[in-house]
């Protein structure tokens, strides 16, 4: 994959429009754009099993795993609906993304 570009960023709140937790909503966590995946907070959550240790005792640990970008949405920040992005060119020369289900600016 050579562009590896995503409309999707770290501090986004997005939708999940498809798989076990479609309807969810949560705030991106991390970003991986070399493998086109997200991690959202509480979506496909995993519990990891720990050895108890000379230091630690042994536990149970939920842990977010990564989805890929295709099966989420953004949130627009009007409606709370799942949305597509699109980038306007402001009159400063500057480019931002934008909403396109109303046209709001995505604030990041």
């Amino acid at each position: 994959m050579t562009n590896t570009t995503m409309k999707i960023k770290k501090g986004d709140q997005v939708v999940v429009i498809a798989g076990k937790d479609k309807g969810k909503k949560g705030e991106v966590l991390k970003s991986i754009p070399t493998e086109r995946r997200v991690v959202v907070q509480g979506v496909n959550v995993a519990k990891k099993h720990t050895k108890p240790t000379q230091f630690s005792a042994g536990s149970i640990e939920s842990k977010e795993l990564s989805i890929h970008v295709s099966n989420v949405a953004l949130v627009d920040p009007k409606k709370g609906t799942a949305t597509r992005v699109g980038y306007k060119q402001l009159k400063d020369g500057k480019k931002v993304r934008v909403a396109k289900a109303s046209g709001e600016q995505l604030t990041k």
